[in-house]
């Protein structure tokens, strides 16, 4: 979203209000619920959004006035940073209004940090804009090798990155993939995500990524907003996504994030979930077709088992018959397999494994 849309929407939102002022009422903003009970799988889109339950902030409430003077103070500081073309980090937000009451007042507009989070995805929502259309930004961690080139417009200057000579290290994912930056070229033929930094960087010495003609991405972990949104648009450009993963509580919630995205989330819809994403592994699976991998299995802990049996409860997990075999495995054999483990035999075999599955197809949808 441009910055002038944005600043528009913050200028409505303020117009709005004070509408209702100069009419004699309390000023009010309608924003959608986000909660666990309005928390919906679309089946059209295949992803986690909001339903369609709404509340309304009210200034003159003695429960919401704290709440609602809050909001407005980050709809005005994030206006000003669009003014100032400026970013910060949510953390920065928190600093920069903490003390915002004004000096003589015995009282912190915000106490800790988690106020302000929430406050900014109700203006999310509320707005039906992104917190990085605001100039805010979040961590960082994600890392990319591959056959593309970024045009990205930053600080007053426009540079061409080039992904396939980042070297041991990479292209670090921004939080915002999307204002002032775009796909220059691109010509992999798909996308690999790797849960952890150090298989990430195995293939990488491997050059993996040239040899198969795709894009090596790694979330390190949890995907943050940045790499989840990156890899929408990936997906957009009708590349296939493929996941390599643990098989454990950890691996399954990061692969189903990236695929159906989360309930945290819920309210971004599709725009942070890549439904057509597959989970190539690890998988149980594996410890058959792999003699290997028998020797290298751990115990489960509880966090699995329990993840397990959630996960089969799910109505957009449960659906898949295959998924459904796999946590049923763990739950039988009390075992879980880490992708690490796919080194056991060679260093190597990681790149003829994941070749092996996109070729014959042996993945879970």
């Amino acid at each position: 979203m441009s910055d002038s849309k944005a600043m528009k929407k913050l200028e409505e939102l303020g117009r709005g209000m004070v509408k209702q002022i100069d009419a004699g009422e309390g000023p009010t903003f309608e924003t959608t619920l986000r909660t666990k009970s309005n928390t919906i799988y679309d089946e059209g889109y295949g992803c986690l959004r909001t339903g369609e339950k709404k509340e309304t902030r009210k200034y003159l409430s003695v429960a919401q006035a704290r709440t609602f003077m809050q909001t407005v103070a980050i709809a005005a500081k994030t206006k000003q940073f669009l003014a100032q073309d400026l970013h910060t980090s949510i953390r920065g937000l928190f600093y920069q209004l903490k003390f915002s009451l004004g000096e003589n007042l015995d009282e912190d507009l915000f106490t800790e940090q988690s106020e302000s989070n929430g406050l900014i995805e109700d203006l999310e929502v509320a707005l039906k804009i992104k917190r990085e259309d605001l100039h805010l930004t979040t961590d960082r961690k994600g890392f990319l090798a591959g056959n593309m080139k970024i045009r990205d417009k930053f600080g007053g200057e426009e540079t061409i990155i080039d992904l396939a000579k980042q070297g041991r290290s990479g292209w670090s994912i921004p939080s915002d993939v999307d204002n002032g930056m775009e796909i220059e070229s691109l010509e992999a033929d798909y996308v690999l995500v790797v849960e952890k930094d150090a298989l990430w960087q195995r293939l990488n010495e491997d050059k993996f990524w040239k040899e198969e003609n795709c894009l090596l991405v790694t979330p390190k972990g949890q995907s943050t907003r940045g790499t989840r949104r990156l890899l929408r648009k990936l997906a957009d450009k009708k590349l296939p996504v493929y996941c390599l993963m643990d098989c454990d509580a950890w691996g399954w919630y990061i692969y189903w994030t990236i695929k159906t995205g989360s309930m945290n989330l819920a309210y971004l819809g599709r725009d942070f979930a890549v439904p057509e994403s597959r989970f190539i592994g690890v998988t149980m699976s594996d410890i058959t077709e792999f003699s290997f991998l028998d020797k290298l299995t751990i115990k489960a802990k509880d966090v699995d088992i329990k993840r397990a049996e959630e996960m089969m409860s799910y109505p957009w997990i449960n659906r898949h018959k295959d998924w459904v075999r796999e946590l049923k495995l763990v739950l039988k054999t009390k075992k879980k397999i880490e992708q690490d483990a796919l080194q056991g035999q060679r260093l190597t075999f990681v790149g003829e494994y994941i070749k092996q599955k996109i070729e014959n197809k042996e993945w879970l949808s």
